[in-house]
């Protein structure tokens, strides 16, 4: 019996997530340009847009199978760009120019972002457990990027004199040496996708999807700073989550909703299990 071959797609299309990655690239810098010439709402709007190419670009290529060593290559050096070098600059240009730790202070978050994206290409070719492809190990680098431009947003959003003092400035390079320190951690920190959601919950999910684009329009700078608490929160969740799973081998093969009903049912029995030994007992008493 003879296979039917499945045709590679065109080069034009196999080009397609590339472009998407040099647009990408384009985007960053022109940002870069925006906060240089004082236009710090125009360089956040072209960061986000870069980021949101960035995210389509590997999708795309795995929809086309349009795969390729050298997209690979080019995704991670996008990375680089527009998380690590761009918000950087941005940063310096509109918040640290006239700091004398703030060229320091960017050099370290750039050098920590290609850190980060060097020991995650590493990790892709080591053999780890079906879990641990649902964490990243640090801040991964559009949150890095997300989390450098909070102090500029909160300018943005609350102006004032404040912003020209000494002590804003310190609250700043204390803020993106934070970021530099979580972006190169083995702080456990759960992939978005990796999520699962109730079917009673998508339709309120999708609503609250609607809201917060709607206000990102009129809202976008109490946005990022929404954004970067509630990952911030989220940490401590990741990484007992990532603790429990690895305690436990035998869920491994379990997807995340199984997990979390084995994690609930034993956090029910612990109660019970502490009341009995309180009385001496091993097990409940006949009644």
């Amino acid at each position: 019996m003879i296979k039917a071959r499945i045709k590679p797609p065109a080069m034009p299309v196999r080009m397609l997530p590339s472009a998407l990655t040099v647009a990408a690239i384009c985007l960053g810098m022109t940002s870069v340009k925006m906060a240089l010439d004082g236009l710090p709402t125009q360089a956040m709007a072209f960061l986000a847009v870069a980021a949101i190419l960035d995210a389509l670009d590997g999708r795309v290529a795995r929809m086309l199978k349009a795969t390729s060593k050298m997209g690979e290559e080019i995704d991670s050096l996008a990375d680089a760009v527009n998380f690590g070098v761009a918000p950087a600059f941005i940063v310096y240009a509109t918040l640290l120019s006239h700091s004398q730790l703030g060229w320091i202070v960017v050099l370290l978050y750039a050098v920590c972002i290609v850190l980060r994206l060097a020991r995650f290409n590493a990790l892709l070719d080591v053999d780890q457990p079906a879990y641990e492809k649902e964490y990243f190990v640090g801040m991964p680098a559009p949150a890095g990027a997300i989390g450098t431009i909070v102090p500029l947003a909160a300018k943005m959003q609350f102006p004032g004199p404040w912003w020209d003092g000494v002590a804003a400035e310190w609250v700043v390079i204390v803020w993106m040496i934070g970021v530099s320190l979580l972006v190169v951690s083995r702080i456990p920190m759960r992939k978005i996708h990796t999520f699962t959601v109730s079917p009673n919950m998508v339709a309120p999910l999708l609503a609250l999807v609607a809201i917060g684009v709607a206000a990102s329009v009129f809202y976008g700078y109490i946005v990022i700073m929404v954004i970067a608490v509630a990952y911030v929160i989220h940490i401590p969740f990741a990484v007992r989550t990532k603790h429990w799973v690895a305690a436990h081998p035998e869920s491994w093969d379990d997807k995340p909703r199984q997990r979390r009903a084995q994690r609930r049912a034993i956090r029910r029995a612990q109660p019970h299990r502490r009341s009995m030994a309180r009385l001496g007992l091993r097990k409940p008493p006949l009644r």
